[in-house]
């Protein structure tokens, strides 16, 4: 079901300067909730409302939206192979994607930020919360502390220690040792002003130099640079270094 009448042309991404959102969840209480309140809030625009992943797909291409609330456990497809296919095929600016789960250590978690999903937010989460929430991912953060990140990290990557893998460093071969050196205090939890401080560079510096590794490896996240960074042994999951 959208938020238009059926046929409507979606608007241009970005026209109303509101924050323009998708909404996902097989679940009709929790995804009407959700568009409500996201409804009353000035400053935001659901723009559809999705109760499967493959709705999600072509809603996402559709409307374009800014953010999108992804539910993970879906029937029809999974948020985590929606939220693939939506980053895949998105012109830039690609929507951040919000992963709904009831959860915050899962594993479905840990393959959304795999996928290059911007965060997660429990589904107890408090209006404000979810208000506050949408706007900081819509302005280009993340959702979470790094600190969680890297707990979430770490608790998965453990799992898959005993599963064969490629040579450890293999995927960063591309990398110049100072955006290995940025990567590694990314997923170590430094924000860009300490990772400044420890290298002694500008924020300005580390943020090109993050952004080129990033590019180099094909990633859409900081999310997704901190699980790259754990999987290719730049950082050993439960020590941080």
């Amino acid at each position: 079901m959208t938020g238009k009448a059926g046929g409507a042309q979606a608007p241009e991404a970005g026209g109303t300067g509101d924050i323009r959102v998708l909404v996902v969840d097989d679940q009709v209480l929790i995804r009407a909730g959700v568009a409500a309140l996201l409804r009353a809030a000035p400053g935001m625009e659901v723009v559809a409302e999705a109760s499967g992943g493959e709705e999600a797909v072509a809603l996402a291409a559709e409307h374009r939206p800014d953010v999108i609330l992804m539910d993970i456990r879906m029937p029809d497809l999974s948020g985590i192979t929606a939220t693939e296919r939506i980053l895949c095929d998105a012109p830039p600016p690609a929507p951040r994607v919000l992963v709904l789960t009831t959860f915050d250590l899962d594993e479905y978690v840990y393959a959304a930020l795999r996928a290059g999903a911007a965060g997660f937010l429990l589904k107890d989460a408090g209006p404000q919360r979810l208000l506050a929430a949408v706007t900081a991912v819509a302005g280009g953060d993340t959702l979470f502390a790094p600190s969680v990140t890297r707990r979430l990290v770490e608790a998965f990557t453990r799992r898959a220690e005993a599963s064969p893998s490629a040579p450890p460093g293999t995927a960063l071969d591309a990398l110049t040792s100072r955006e290995l050196e940025v990567l590694r205090h990314t997923a170590r939890g430094l924000s860009n002003a300490e990772i400044a401080a420890e290298l002694v560079i500008s924020e300005a510096t580390v943020k090109t130099h993050l952004n080129r590794a990033m590019a180099k490896l094909g990633l859409c996240s900081r999310a997704q640079a901190v699980v790259v960074a754990y999987e290719n042994g730049l950082v050993v999951p439960g020590t941080g270094n």
